[in-house]
């Protein structure tokens, strides 16, 4: 019987190439590039309604906790970062530093240190890697804090890590006050983040 393997196909599938950071460089510049479980996961930038809320909320955290303008300062506030966690890529709508963890921004153009607080806008097509992919990475990164917010729906929750487990602390809708650690040295109205 020798040679009877010849010609013969086998049915397990060559294993698929991990995407590399050069993947997220060449990917169309009007798409938002992250690697996820070394896959390469590309979409549109956000529709105006996510970017006015991400903006907005940017804005609210950005005087009083980034610039010290009515609030405590001692933090990095960051639009769109780009996260190298591990061999994983992401890039939040917000994230932010406590100064006294990273005193310089880096001079890459990504942050390698994980974040003590991020904040996903969630939107149709990113909802799903919003929600079940990128959580336990932040959650397995340390990373204390994470908000959602979701302009649709116009709710915004907040969950810290506790044993590595994300626990909800704090869920408001509409136009309620927020003041959710670890910005609960100001209250806005999370209406502002609506259009």
């Amino acid at each position: 019987m020798e040679g009877t393997n010849r010609g013969v196909e086998s049915n397990v599938a060559a294993p698929a190439a991990r995407a590399t950071y050069q993947d997220v460089l060449d990917a169309p510049e009007h798409m938002v590039a992250e690697i996820i479980g070394g896959t390469l996961h590309t979409h549109p930038r956000p529709s105006p309604r996510h970017v006015v809320a991400s903006s907005r909320l940017g804005i609210e955290l950005g005087g009083p906790f980034d610039r010290g303008r009515g609030g405590p300062g001692g933090w990095w506030i960051v639009d769109e970062p780009e996260l190298h966690l591990g061999e994983e890529i992401l890039v939040p709508d917000l994230a932010g530093w406590r100064r006294e963890r990273m005193p310089a921004l880096p001079d890459t153009a990504y942050f390698a240190l994980a974040p003590d607080w991020t904040c996903e806008v969630l939107s149709a097509s990113t909802r799903k890697l919003d929600l079940v992919r990128k959580r336990p990475i932040y959650a397995r990164e340390g990373v204390p804090h994470l908000w959602l917010v979701d302009p649709v729906e116009r709710i915004l929750e907040a969950f810290e890590l506790h044993e590595g487990r994300w626990v909800l602390i704090a869920s408001v809708e509409d136009e309620e006050p927020v003041s959710i650690a670890p910005f609960e040295a100001i209250t806005f109205s999370l209406g502002e983040l609506w259009d």
